[in-house]
């Protein structure tokens, strides 16, 4: 038989991303969840037992359309039962084998689906749609090697399908090859001008190649085209925090999750955007809801310590960054929180630090957590336990100038002066243009009866710290 459904008058149903195939009608539940009593099961298995009598009564082309019926009103076991008593009729029609695979498919038995498109496929081996579907559930199984080849062979076979260009973008995207996934959204989008998810999927790659300013026009025309979409307003505000648009991030996550209220990864950046405007407050707000969606998210952990220590408490504040390095492995392709101390000021007659900070993104071997845990534990009072963080941080990450430089500061502090310029050293050799660690250096120098003490001073003030020239002035000439 033919693989055209005209006959049938067959609706496909397609995906409609790689979780679901897209149903339009609101689907009706089949189970219950609710405790059944003896007497209704025996009810429910003898209307199974009449409704297969009256299946084995009905031809072939009624079975077909009803299970079609069922299947678009989202009764997938029912409609699974006609196909497979259709095919029993009929074991050779390619159609109800592809038919039934679509139920397996919605019935998450993708395994079964697969067996069903592979049967499918022998019959008709033109098949175009039944490689999309075959596809669709390997990528399901996260094979995605295995559903580009599919994808390809639909492709060849049917090359003006929007959708097929769309799933083989999405796998793409999945093996990381973002430039192969961008030429398969450019033709879904040429082909389909008005679906706004393929926007949203192509301005999610191009934040991949790290084109934010087309992945924010992708957004906005998956925006205009569909305004409920809340993966495009968060997808937006992804872009325009990269960008350095705080303000307008934050506005866009709050429509997202207007949408998608509990939507923690929302949560996470827009509590991100605040600690960027100095809004720690809010901040921790955002933090607190996303860890009570997502209790094991170190970053969520990481931000709201950062936003404590920020705001005073820093007791608490190393807590959340001890839990932040217990989880494990922070995700590297999320932005997260690192406190950078970028100004460090020593008195060497007072010891007094103040310290200025900055926020960065944070390398994926967590060395910034160990760095913000020894500065909360620093303000703290307790510099033996810093250091050791500091130590730590500087292991994971050898070219950590910041660490270097702060943990000269407490080496200082405790006394250990020749321990000091060593990492201030160590500091400037990694940054050249490191003014606070040259002035650092230079009073530790000036103290220890070092005259090149007043050279490092020197050269500090000429970098821009200008605090140097009121040390060089009282103490240099």
């Amino acid at each position: 038989m033919s693989n055209s459904h005209s006959n049938l008058e067959f609706v496909f149903v397609k995906f409609y991303d790689e979780r679901q195939f897209q149903v339009s009608i609101t689907k009706n539940c089949f189970f219950t969840s609710q405790p059944m009593k003896k007497s209704f099961l025996f009810t429910l298995l003898a209307s199974l037992l009449i409704s297969t009598a009256s299946f084995a009564q009905q031809s072939f082309e009624d079975l077909m359309k009803y299970g079609v019926t069922q299947s678009n009103l989202g009764n997938y076991a029912s409609a699974q039962t006609a196909f497979s008593q259709a095919i029993s009729l009929k074991p050779e029609d390619a159609i109800a084998h592809y038919n039934r695979a679509v139920t397996k498919a919605n019935l998450k038995d993708n395994r079964g689906a697969i067996n069903d498109f592979d049967k499918a496929l022998e019959i008709n081996s033109r098949y175009a749609d039944a490689f999309s579907g075959r596809g669709q559930s390997k990528a399901r199984q996260d094979d995605h090697k295995g559903a580009l080849q599919d994808y390809n062979s639909c492709i060849a076979l049917d090359p003006v399908n929007a959708s097929t260009y769309f799933l083989r973008g999405q796998s793409k995207s999945k093996l990381e090859n973002y430039k192969g996934a961008l030429s398969d959204f450019n033709k879904s989008i040429d082909l389909t001008p008005e679906n706004a998810q393929s926007y949203t999927a192509r301005g999610l790659v191009k934040q991949k190649l790290e084109d934010y300013r087309g992945s924010l026009d992708d957004f906005s025309k998956a925006i205009e085209i569909s305004p409920k979409r809340s993966s495009s307003f968060s997808g937006r505000g992804l872009s325009k925090m990269k960008m350095g648009d705080f303000k307008g991030a934050i506005a866009d996550y709050g429509k997202a999750l207007e949408l998608t209220p509990e939507d923690a990864e929302s949560l996470y950046f827009r509590g991100y955007c605040k600690s960027q405007m100095e809004d720690y407050q809010g901040a921790l707000i955002d933090f607190d809801r996303a860890l009570g969606q997502d209790p094991e998210n170190a970053t969520a952990y990481y931000g709201r310590g950062f936003a404590k220590s920020k705001l005073g408490n820093t007791k608490s504040a190393i807590d959340d960054f001890t839990k932040a390095v217990s989880i494990g492995n922070i995700e590297s392709n999320k932005v997260v929180f690192s406190g950078a101390i970028t100004k460090q000021v020593l008195d060497d007659l007072r010891n007094n630090v103040q310290e200025r900070l900055k926020m960065a993104e944070m390398s994926p071997e967590r060395s910034e957590v160990y760095y913000n845990r020894g500065l909360s534990k620093a303000r703290n009072g307790d510099a033996k336990t810093a250091i050791d963080d500091y130590n730590k941080a500087i292991a994971l990450n050898p070219t950590y100038s910041e660490a270097y430089f702060t943990r000269g500061m407490l080496k200082s502090q405790t006394g250990d002066q020749r321990g000091a310029i060593q990492d201030c050293t160590n500091a400037i050799k990694l940054n050249v243009k490191y003014a606070e660690a040259y002035y650092v250096r230079g009073i530790i120098r000036h103290a220890l009866g070092d005259t090149d003490g007043c050279n490092d001073l020197s050269k500090s003030g000429e970098l821009g710290y200008t605090p140097a020239y009121s040390v060089i002035r009282d103490y240099c000439n």
